[in-house]
């Protein structure tokens, strides 16, 4: 990986819920450093902390101690404004629910994060019906989600994601709620991201095995800790 720059990079992660009067530990000092241009599975069984490691490098969670970088900047400490304006210019997220707006069409779900951002330039608009096209909904831009299977709410799902050219995709479990064959379509797709010319870097949660091997390097996590690369 000389070729590549580390650009992520966490560094002696803690962070434990409460439930109740119990401390659960889920993350246990964990230090992971992504180069650009990665595509990494966080592998583990549920209550591993893969989940929760996704979380706190997409800046969804704070850790209780430790910090993440992203380029040298540590991110983990910006403020509310700061850090909400970082995840709409930095990363792109994907998750096991869709998390689709019934009321808006597809191609307004998928225009959702650039308004965030501030954009909403007719651009944004030709971008959003290219990125639908791209992945196979060029015909559905008016559709809403409750007639879109789930496949292609994922489908959508991803081309939200991309919107605004994020520096990373942070996915969970991407393929979790889809059949064998809707999922392996959506697995190509990832696929396509990461072998394009300009490199997607993914960091991807995952219980599977099999999908944990398109990845071009395997984190495994058990009970909040990174097991040593055999």
């Amino acid at each position: 990986m000389n070729n590549m720059s580390e650009f992520i990079k966490a560094s002696n992660l803690y962070k434990t819920y409460k439930i109740g009067r119990t401390t659960i530990p889920v993350i246990s000092g964990v230090d992971l450093s992504v180069e650009k241009g990665e595509w990494i599975a966080l592998l583990g069984a549920s209550g591993s902390g893969k989940t929760t490691l996704l979380n706190l490098i997409g800046a969804l969670e704070r850790p209780d101690s430790g910090n993440i970088s992203y380029n040298g900047r540590d991110y983990s400490s910006f403020g509310r404004r700061k850090i909400v304006q970082f995840r709409c210019a930095r990363i792109g997220f994907i998750f096991q629910a869709y998390h689709m707006f019934p009321e808006l069409t597809v191609l307004e779900n998928v225009l959702l994060p650039a308004m965030f951002n501030g954009s909403w330039e007719k651009k944004m608009k030709d971008r959003a019906g290219e990125l639908l096209e791209s992945v196979g909904l060029g015909h559905r831009i008016k559709h809403r989600p409750n007639e879109l299977s789930g496949g292609e709410q994922q489908r959508a799902a991803i081309a939200r994601a991309l919107i605004n050219s994020p520096e990373f995709i942070l996915a969970d479990e991407p393929t979790g709620n889809l059949d064998s064959k809707t999922g392996s379509g959506i697995l190509e797709i990832f696929q396509k991201l990461h072998g394009s010319s300009s490199a997607s870097t993914i960091i991807m949660v995952t219980h599977d095995r099999n999908v944990a091997k398109l990845a071009t390097r395997t984190v495994e996590l058990i009970d909040g800790k990174i097991c040593p690369s055999e």
